[in-house]
């Protein structure tokens, strides 16, 4: 699949709802490209939209979603001025009874949403780039990264930009509510990071 170079987003968010690239269009509700501000210093990419977030068709707007706003808030970030996106575009899912349970996308899928993401970084231009998990950090870094022993460091990303790896806000949600508020303290502290970095290249 070719993604011209030079589209303005909304048209790049058009022409993906049409997107056939890989078999998950057939059970998705629709495609759920990124939004936000566009240019952005920063960028923030997780794995794929959610239940919630395939029914709205938007980025983050489910439980994870309300996570990331009070991760956001917490680090001095304003979500409105941010850009935010997911590496691979339509929602995976098993049925569960009624519920549609997630599924992490394979390899052929994340492929197969390359180019979109790759179109959203070059209209975007940010100054940091945040992956959030890692369905998305591998997908730029390959399959040996590993976010639990690589997060919060600063790498050079696609094109020499900065990239920080981290939690995904869905880990916030998930395993012993024990851990919960240090998986918290994690991201926040990543994405502090991220505000500091942005901070120092605005002077």
């Amino acid at each position: 699949m070719i993604v011209p170079a030079r589209r303005p987003i909304d048209e790049l968010r058009a022409e993906a709802a049409g997107c056939r690239a890989c078999d998950l269009w057939r059970s998705g509700t629709q495609t759920v490209f990124g939004e936000g501000r566009a240019p952005s210093p920063l960028m923030l990419v997780g794995e794929q939209p959610g239940d919630q977030e395939d029914k709205a068709g938007r980025p983050f707007v489910g439980p994870a979603g309300r996570v990331l706003d009070e991760a956001l808030i917490d680090a001095g970030l304003d979500r409105s001025s941010i850009y935010v996106t997911n590496i691979v575009k339509h929602f995976k899912w098993t049925a569960r009874g009624k519920r549609r349970i997630h599924q992490s996308p394979n390899r052929v899928e994340v492929v197969a949403c390359q180019p979109w993401f790759a179109a959203e970084l070059r209209l975007v231009k940010p100054v940091v780039l945040v992956l959030l998990g890692a369905v998305a950090a591998k997908a730029v870094f390959g399959p040996s990264f590993r976010v639990t022993s690589q997060r919060g460091v600063e790498l050079e990303g696609p094109g020499g930009v900065l990239t920080i790896a981290t939690l995904h806000p869905s880990a916030i949600l998930r395993g012993e509510p024990d851990g919960r508020k240090a998986r918290m303290r994690d991201l926040v502290q990543d994405l502090t990071l991220a505000s500091q970095i942005l901070e120092r290249a605005a002077a």
